[in-house]
């Protein structure tokens, strides 16, 4: 039965998925999170107030829906709790929260193992948000990481004490302060104390409401062209945001799988180093950042800008199956005097519309463009595509027509109301 549609990002993050999944999840029954960490952030923004989600499911905001951190994601406890009494202070309820008993978590030897290894890329940094989450996947796939269930086994603190001690010889070799075995013990003893009664094991009721047939949105995090397997490599994250990932990182299967929404922005960026085709490096690309405030959600860092790669966005379509697309910031694309769509790279003279995660390939790549004019007018209570301007649907159909697949939300303004469905 096929009742749980997908939301993605289509290409380095920051795409504005809360908009989609606050759109989506206002007749959900439940939201789920499958993958990533408190590296990722969902802005919503509600009745002038705007919320934050590093961990939990942004549709928890929608009354009466069932949030779920699914088995794929790392839990920072600390982060996960700040949320949640961040939640309550705003008056909302939380109880419909729930935990899988298989996420790893993620404890302060990660954080500091983090800092210590981006610190020795020296000059091949990956950008790396330094909160813990690749070195805590690291344990999980080195078969030494310890998950929610854990924490309320007798056995937590043998496998914490021997994890510590682990990670204090390689902090010892480089020199680098020790954690305390004392504190975390604690510490997490408390955490796992009050996030006690969320904990579940989550395969297991998303499949009861799946036969129930109640409705589920999935809530990617990061994107596509940050996939540990499909990205720009190494400058990835450390999960597999794309729709694998999902199915991983939940325990869904392919049937349960209906519409996939890859969300997409009409212009492009990206936090942190690695390759980007289309950045534009000048006052455009400042402009850009200026006029839709892309600042991280979780880190506040100023993102890299430039214009709409096609040829990237279609691998992203290719990649996940993505039925229909769902594009933010139209209103502020348009307010460039000249649009760009790049439909082509161009490579030792020869042009390709082929994707490629080669970090040398894309460095050597140049975009070959397509031009629109912009539209020197207001589109946020703009309802209805057809009263949107020529310019506007010009820009639209390209991408459609070159994707292959039908743009179906458009947001063209920052409000949850300021969208276009068709």
């Amino acid at each position: 039965m096929s009742c749980v549609d997908v939301v993605l990002g289509s290409f380095y993050g920051d795409e504005g998925k809360g908009k989609i999944i606050d759109y989506l999840g206002g007749s959900a029954d439940v939201a789920l999170r499958a993958t990533g960490g408190n590296n990722a952030g969902h802005s919503i923004e509600v009745d002038g107030e705007k919320y934050v989600f590093h961990l939990i499911p942004s549709g928890i905001l929608n009354k009466g829906t069932l949030a779920i951190i699914g088995n794929g994601v790392v839990i920072d406890p600390k982060v996960l709790l700040e949320e949640i009494n961040s939640l309550k202070e705003k008056g909302k309820d939380v109880s419909n929260l729930r935990i899988s008993t298989k996420a790893h978590v993620i404890f302060p030897y990660h954080i500091e193992m983090d800092k210590l290894l981006e610190e020795n890329r020296g000059g091949k940094k990956i950008g790396t948000t330094v909160r813990g989450i690749g070195p805590c996947y690291c344990d999980k796939y080195e078969r030494s990481g310890i998950r929610v269930e854990d924490l309320y086994s007798d056995k937590f603190k043998d496998l914490l004490k021997r994890n510590v001690e682990a990670k204090n010889k390689i902090f010892t070799l480089y020199n680098y302060p020790l954690v305390s075995f004392e504190e975390i013990y604690k510490e997490y003893l408390e955490y796992a104390n009050i996030l006690k009664e969320y904990v579940c094991d989550t395969t297991t009721l998303i499949h009861k409401l799946i036969k129930e047939d109640k409705k589920i949105v999935c809530e990617g995090a990061q994107a596509t062209l940050l996939d540990i397997d499909f990205g720009s490599y190494p400058y990835v994250t450390s999960s597999n945001p794309t729709i694998g990932g999902i199915i991983t990182g939940s325990g869904l299967n392919a049937h349960n799988i209906g519409e996939v929404y890859g969300v997409m922005k009409a212009y492009s960026s990206r936090v942190g180093a690695g390759p980007y085709v289309t950045e534009q490096d000048n006052e455009i690309g400042d402009l850009i950042r200026e006029l839709g405030h892309e600042y991280g959600a979780t880190t506040k860092r100023p993102r890299r800008c430039g214009y709409l790669d096609l040829v990237a966005l279609r691998y992203a379509v290719l990649i996940n199956g993505i039925t229909a697309l769902c594009m933010n910031h139209l209103d502020t694309a348009l307010k460039l005097e000249t649009i760009k769509l790049c439909t082509g790279y161009k490579r030792n003279g020869i042009i390709t519309e082929d994707f490629t995660t080669n970090e040398e390939e894309l460095n050597e790549s140049e975009a070959v463009y397509e031009e629109f004019k912009g539209y020197d007018g207001d589109i946020s209570n703009i309802r209805k595509y057809e009263d949107l301007p020529e310019v506007a649907k010009k820009y639209i159909e390209r991408i459609e027509e070159f994707v292959g697949v039908p743009i179906k939300f458009i947001g063209v303004g920052a409000g949850r109301e300021e969208i276009i469905v068709r």
